[in-house]
């Protein structure tokens, strides 16, 4: 019996290895000035892109959560690129976050970065919890650069098990579409509280619902689902709005 000829095999695994990374999306490391402070920024942008997401991180995240990682990796899956930033709080590894202006103030500057590495793609913007309703305060000022959309993700309607549409106001008014992604049971986004606002919103505004997810899209113990299935679940959402406004912006 002959040996199996290694040498034959060897070429055509670099072959599926230099694929695989050829598939992979391009990550490029930035920087945004905002004020006197600098902050890290990365563009993860898949070679299928249909859009750019500028996304903010959660109030105690920065870009390299796991959160932060995991959704970006899953919406280049679906086509869309997406650039996240940290707040000057989360550069500096402080817990205590920056003043809510200084916090707007960075998502603006992060949006004009996307609109600068957007190239023919559309823009949009959104965040994780606080950092999705400092995006929405900035677009309900318009203080951001033109953008299809805005996407928001698991949005603290109100106070941990405290049910009201305490910030309601900071999405009231915006006239672009809005996409809310929530758990059905997270603490901070009663679901008929947000079916109710998203129904006061308008045509524009939809409402897409992750079962049995809590604030940050975590099953309960014993769940059949995995985190990766929920993840690409949230993206697929994300991915259907971007796709629909993309076609009806014709491109």
């Amino acid at each position: 019996m002959r040996p199996p000829r290694f040498h034959l095999l060897l070429p055509l695994l670099c072959l599926l290895a230099t694929a695989a990374r050829a598939a992979e999306p391009e990550a490029t490391r930035l920087t945004i000035q905002v004020r006197d402070t600098t902050c890290s920024a990365l563009l993860l942008r898949p070679a299928d892109s249909r859009a750019l997401l500028v996304l903010a991180h959660g109030q105690v995240m920065n870009i390299h959560s796991p959160f932060m990682e995991s959704i970006s990796v899953a919406l280049a899956r679906h086509g869309v690129a997406t650039l996240r930033f940290n707040f000057p709080y989360a550069e500096a590894k402080r817990q205590q976050p920056d003043p809510p202006r200084l916090l707007v103030d960075t998502v603006i500057a992060a949006a004009r970065e996307g609109e600068k590495r957007r190239g023919a793609l559309p823009l949009f913007v959104g965040g994780k919890s606080a950092g999705g309703m400092m995006t929405a305060y900035a677009a309900k000022n318009g203080e951001l650069p033109a953008y299809r959309g805005i996407v928001l993700l698991t949005y603290p309607l109100h106070a941990p098990g405290r049910p009201s549409a305490m910030n309601a106001q900071f999405v009231e008014g915006i006239s672009q579409p809005l996409l809310f992604v929530q758990g059905s049971l997270d603490p901070l986004g009663e679901i008929t509280l947000l079916d109710g606002l998203v129904e006061k919103l308008g045509e524009n505004a939809r409402l897409a619902v992750v079962r049995d997810a809590d604030h940050s899209f975590a099953l309960p113990e014993g769940s059949v689902r995995t985190e990766d299935q929920v993840y690409d679940e949230v993206a697929s959402a994300v991915a259907g709005f971007v796709a629909t406004l993309a076609r009806a912006g014709g491109k």
